[in-house]
């Protein structure tokens, strides 16, 4: 397809999704089996990871597809045609796919967000048997400063987004937060800690 071609193209789907009756039906129900096709590959290709399959997968797709067509709907004053249309669209139903199966993956999850098992970040730590007693002693400093250099809302961010690899957006909606305000949180206690390993000789001053 060409570049006249794209931007007709272009044009038809922010004319069509903006119209009324029967012109805007048939654009949303074209847009909306591209947003399940690309939701369902996209929700296999994750699932294998989070050990989801079969029935919750196609929930997940169809939600998904159909989440995403309203954004699309509320948002067509953004596009800008900068690229195709339905390139910018499916970037919508990807996104809303990766966060629908993250949270459904945390909310049937057997570790808990604030849990502070120091095995899950040790067992990260790709060493040798005589880097065993290093990597330990690592998480032992790292265990130390979280414990006694953060306040109680950073460690409980530190723990659930590092430690525990809670995704962010789930982290926001058990906390009542936003992700912004957590990765500033998360961002100040990295600073903490890391200018307590400086210190300690654990890690080296930039």
């Amino acid at each position: 397809m060409d570049d006249l071609q794209i931007t007709q193209d272009n044009r038809r789907w922010v004319r069509d999704l903006g119209a009324t009756g029967s012109v805007r039906e048939a654009a949303c129900q074209e847009l909306y089996r591209l947003l399940h096709r690309v939701a369902r590959r996209e929700a296999t290709r994750r699932a294998s990871s989070l050990r989801m399959y079969g029935p919750e997968l196609d929930d997940i797709a169809y939600q998904a597809a159909a989440d995403a067509l309203m954004a699309i709907s509320r948002r067509l004053d953004t596009f800008r045609g900068e690229s195709r249309f339905t390139t910018w669209a499916v970037k919508f139903v990807i996104f809303d796919v990766a966060t629908k199966m993250s949270r459904h993956y945390w909310r049937h999850h057997d570790v808990p967000y604030d849990c502070e098992d120091w095995s899950r970040l040790a067992s990260r730590f790709e060493v040798t048997p005589g880097q065993e007693v290093e990597a330990a002693e690592f998480v032992d400093a790292v265990s130390h400063a979280v414990k006694h250099g953060l306040t109680d809302r950073q460690r409980l961010v530190f723990m659930a987004a590092v430690v525990n690899e809670v995704p962010m957006d789930v982290l926001a909606g058990e906390l009542g937060s936003t992700r912004n305000a957590l990765y500033k949180v998360l961002f100040d206690a990295c600073k903490k800690l890391r200018a307590e390993l400086v210190s300690e000789g654990y890690l080296p001053a930039l």
